[in-house]
């Protein structure tokens, strides 16, 4: 596929179809990543791998991460929301858990360690768009809290920065409409 044909097609595909994923495919993807730019060299980005029962550890940091934001996880409500959450990692076949650590160094800034990470998280995108698979980088509350980070072994300093689902499409997007580059540019000369 060609780069800037990957770039314009590639689309969030969150509907995909329950069937593995040949590792051969996620090392590639996780490959990709790994060539994001990065200040200074850091590598910063960490990545968790997690297909077939390997889910449950996303299911249980997704629980116990939603319990800490509850006042009484007893309630219905909670309790329904509870179930919600515990069901999203079996939405793809595979799910990759990527985080960051930044460096200890001085002259590191931290924003550019998140910077390399989501540059890393696109590679990802476009890798796994490019092998014919669909891929969807979900965020939201519970990711942002301690008890997901120590559910993936980051160090206080460490932050999860997403989810990627990843799978055989099971669905056509829509095609997407960008904003003209005239719009959102300035050009001094």
């Amino acid at each position: 596929m060609e780069l800037f044909e990957a770039i314009k097609t590639r689309r969030s595909i969150g509907k995909v179809k329950d069937e593995p994923v040949p590792e051969k495919l996620i090392r590639q993807i996780l490959e990709a990543a790994t060539w994001a730019p990065c200040h200074h060299r850091t590598e910063p980005w960490r990545f968790t791998v997690l297909a077939g029962d390997g889910r449950d550890k996303l299911r249980d940091a997704l629980v116990a991460s939603l319990k800490t934001s509850m006042d009484d996880p007893e309630t219905d409500e909670n309790k329904q929301r509870l179930e919600k959450i515990s069901k999203q990692p079996y939405r793809a076949p595979v799910i990759i858990v990527t985080a960051i650590e930044p460096t200890e160094n001085d002259k590191v800034i931290r924003e550019e360690e998140f910077a390399a990470g989501h540059a890393a998280v696109q590679n990802m995108l476009l890798a796994a768009h490019a092998l014919g698979l669909g891929a969807v980088w979900r965020t939201g509350k519970p990711l942002y809290t301690r008890t997901m980070c120590e559910a993936f072994g980051l160090s206080e300093k460490g932050s999860v920065t997403g989810f990627i689902y990843i799978g055989y499409p099971d669905m056509k997007p829509a095609p997407a409409k960008r904003k003209p580059v005239d719009e959102i540019t300035q050009w001094y000369s």
